[in-house]
Parts: C-alpha cells; sequence; structure tokens
C-alpha cells in the first residue's frame, strides 16, 4: 500500500512552482508506490530505484524499479507506468503456464532462453553491470518526463538521497529540466500521516507497551540488562495479532547510562527506550524504573522531569509551534531546580525511516506548527553518568482540537519491589 497522499503532495508542489517530483531514497520509493524497493538499494546509493510524481494528483505517477522485481512491483503497486533498469542478477521468464505452448516440448533449452530473450526485448550486446546503472534509472526519468511534455519544467528531487558524485551523474542524465533539491517539501509531505500510517503507528506503540510490560515483570535482583532485553523480545514475540517488522530497544540498568551488561542492584534505574515496527513504521516511548526505593537525588531529577513533560504536553495541539514546547519544557525543568539543564530537542517526527527519530524536531530553532494528523514522540530524557538514565516519553497524535496521546502507561517513576 502506498502511503504518499496526492492532493497533499499537489498543495506543496503547486506551492513550490514544481512540476514534478522525484523520490529516490528506498523509504521513500516504499512510501510512493506501496512496493518493495528491492535488493539493489543496500548499498542505498542513488539510481538503483525512482518514483516520479506529477504536481497535478489526477496524473498518473511513474517508478524505475529492478528488472529482478518488475514483476512483484506490478503486482505489489497501483503505479502502471513501470520502466525497468537491469541490475547484476540473471532472470529470465519463461511462458510455464500455458496450456496449448507454442514450442514443442522437445525444444533444446538453448532455444527456449533465446526465444524469451527476443520476447523481451534483450539485445545481442545486453551485458549486466556489476550491481546496477544508475545513469539507466535517471535516462527512464528523462523519458518520462519528455513524454509528458515537462522539458524545461522545475522538477523537485530528494537531495538528501544524492551524495556529491551521484548528484553529478544525476544532473548529467536530465539536461532538459531545471533540478530543485525538495528535500525540505518531502519531509513537510511526510510530517502529517494517512489514516493507514497512523494505524501502523498505533499498533506498533501497543506492541511495545506489552514488551515494557513485560520487561517490568522480569525486573530483580541479580537480573542483567541482557535478560531484561531477552524479556523485552520475548513479550513483543508472544502476541500474534499484529505483524512487527522489526524492533529495537535501549535499555540501561545501574549507574551507566550507555551500556554494559549490570545485573540489577538495589536503588539501580533501570531506563526503557524502546519501540517496534509495523510495515516499516516504528513506535517510539520510554518508561524509568527503580529497583526498590529511589534515592531522594533520582526522586528530585525525575519529578524535573515529569515537570517538564507536563508543561510541554498542554501545548501539543494544531497551531502552536514545536519551539513554544521546546521552550516551556525547558523553563519547567529549569524552574524544578535545575538551570542549566539543557536539551537539543524534546522529540520528534514518527514514520518509516533510517532510524526512529524523523523530522521535525520539538527544538528550539525550528519554524514549524503542530498540524492535524502529525504524529511525534514527545520525551523528557536526562542521562547522569553515575547515576543511570532517566526518560518519560509518549507517542501522540496530533487531532483537530488537541492531542492524544498513544501511550496509556503511567508516566511516573515506577518503583519495583
Amino acid at each position: 500500500m502506498a502511503y504518499l497522499d496526492r492532493s497533499r503532495a499537489e498543495k506543496l508542489l503547486d506551492e513550490a512552482n514544481l512540476d514534478a517530483l522525484i523520490l529516490l531514497s528506498p523509504e521513500s520509493f516504499y512510501y510512493a508506490t506501496g512496493a518493495a524497493p528491492g535488493v539493489a538499494t543496500m548499498w542505498r546509493t542513488a539510481g538503483a530505484v525512482a518514483a516520479l510524481i506529477p504536481s497535478s494528483a489526477s496524473e498518473p505517477e511513474s517508478a524505475v524499479v529492478s528488472d529482478l522485481f518488475a514483476d512483484m512491483f506490478r503486482r505489489s503497486s497501483h503505479i502502471t507506468d513501470v520502466r525497468e533498469s537491469p541490475i547484476w542478477v540473471e532472470t529470465t521468464t519463461l511462458d510455464t503456464t500455458s496450456t496449448t505452448p507454442s514450442i514443442p516440448e522437445d525444444t533444446p533449452a538453448s532455444a527456449l532462453i533465446q526465444t524469451a530473450w527476443d520476447a523481451a526485448g534483450r539485445a545481442s550486446t545486453f551485458n549486466r553491470p556489476t550491481t546496477f546503472d544508475p545513469v539507466i534509472c535517471y535516462r527512464h526519468l528523462a523519458d518520462a518526463l519528455a513524454e509528458r511534455g515537462h522539458s524545461g519544467a522545475r522538477i523537485g528531487f530528494e537531495g538528501t538521497a544524492l551524495t556529491v558524485n551521484d548528484y553529478d551523474v544525476f544532473r548529467r542524465a536530465l539536461p532538459d529540466v531545471k533540478l530543485i533539491d525538495a528535500s525540505s517539501l518531502i519531509a513537510r509531505l511526510k510530517m502529517v500521516k494517512s489514516k493507514e500510517e497512523i494505524i501502523n503507528l498505533r499498533q506498533a506503540v501497543q506492541v511495545a507497551e506489552t514488551g515494557i510490560l513485560g520487561i517490568r515483570a522480569a525486573i530483580g535482583a541479580g537480573v542483567t540488562r541482557n535478560e531484561l532485553a531477552g524479556s523485552w523480545q520475548s513479550a513483543i514475540e508472544q502476541q500474534d495479532e499484529i505483524k512487527l517488522t522489526g524492533s529495537w530497544e535501549y535499555i540501561s540498568v545501574g549507574p551507566d547510562p550507555w551500556g554494559g551488561n549490570r545485573a540489577v542492584q538495589k536503588g539501580d534505574l533501570i531506563k526503557v527506550d524502546v519501540g517496534c515496527l509495523v510495515d516499516g513504521y516504528t513506535s517510539d516511548s520510554a518508561r524509568t524504573f527503580v529497583f526498590e526505593q529511589p534515592s531522594p537525588l533520582q526522586t528530585d531529577l525525575y519529578n524535573a522531569l515529569l515537570a517538564g513533560f507536563s508543561a510541554g504536553s498542554q501545548l501539543l495541539q494544531p497551531g502552536v509551534a514545536l519551539s513554544d514546547v521546546h521552550q516551556a519544557t525547558t523553563a519547567a525543568i529549569r524552574s524544578a531546580g535545575f538551570p542549566g539543564y539543557t536539551r537539543g530537542h524534546f522529540g520528534h517526527g514518527l514514520g518509516a525511516s533510517v532510524g526512529s527519530e524523523q523530522w521535525p524536531f520539538i527544538s528550539a530553532d525550528t519554524t514549524v506548527a503542530f498540524e492535524p494528523g502529525m504524529v511525534v514522540a514527545f520525551e523528557c530524557p536526562w542521562y547522569i553518568n553515575g547515576l543511570g538514565g532517566m526518560i518519560i516519553e509518549n507517542q501522540l497524535l496530533i487531532t483537530e482540537d488537541g492531542h492524544e496521546m498513544m501511550n496509556t502507561l503511567p508516566l511516573e517513576l515506577i518503583i519495583v519491589d
């Protein structure tokens, strides 16, 4: 299923005076087409695949895919203008389903293969590349643009998917259009989620909370960090209603918030920052536990974070600048007795990306305001060497008149006896 909203894309492209958009990263390709990008994207070098999105929502998209995955793409995607680019893997299509074959059964294998190659239009000079040839992909894009009458047009492209060398090849292959880096536009396009994306993220955090409860149940004297991580994995794997495509965890035990395999001791903080993936969309939420009674220092520090979370949460609604949330959260933590506390951001967008954090960020310098349909993680962490990690983090949906917290677990420092 493709997640790209063509109506929103049309609006943003019109505002930027762009005639079309070219998406190049594996994640953006899947976002636009609903089909897996294939093995040629494993190196994250541009030119293995591409999606061309015209500015008009009524004009169909085009896709460049590897020949190995072309049939699968056609079965998976709504896009019908599909152009193939050869990769290193030899592949040939034989018709083995026909009940009335036109070729006799005793035809030599060499003749069968040659017939298949001829039917596919393979030239006698055809050779497969070492991996893939980005020039072929870009020429397909140039052809598609020319066929649509876009010669000389302003075309946005995903600049963040290109290295300097990649861009030089890309530019030379598309000499008849004006190329405009549209990375910020693409980020803004992905910022507001579709109904289906929200479902993915909601399901992902639902399973993640099951895993957090599994960790809580496993905490005890002598239990190691790695054993808690195993409890997390076991808990999320035991649920079978939601199909996960991945998971991640940042769990720490005791005074070192960054690693090690410490066994739980009395007074230890257990920081649990975890996520589950549904169709590539990752949740992100976190809680903090303490084994037996917290110290006064732990309590004071955590209460400051809780004050910051409470202050920032009151501003999570449409039209409010993300920078205002950052300011209010910082001010509350500082007012709680820690005037030097500083943090670059208190959360981020969520989606299907390389990591768990997606633009925009709840930071002091952002110019973005919340919009309905955004799904973000709002967090207040503090990692103190010698004491441990503490974090409060919820995943939430910005609604028409406020926000909906997708997490259900309590925010307070959780004491485990």
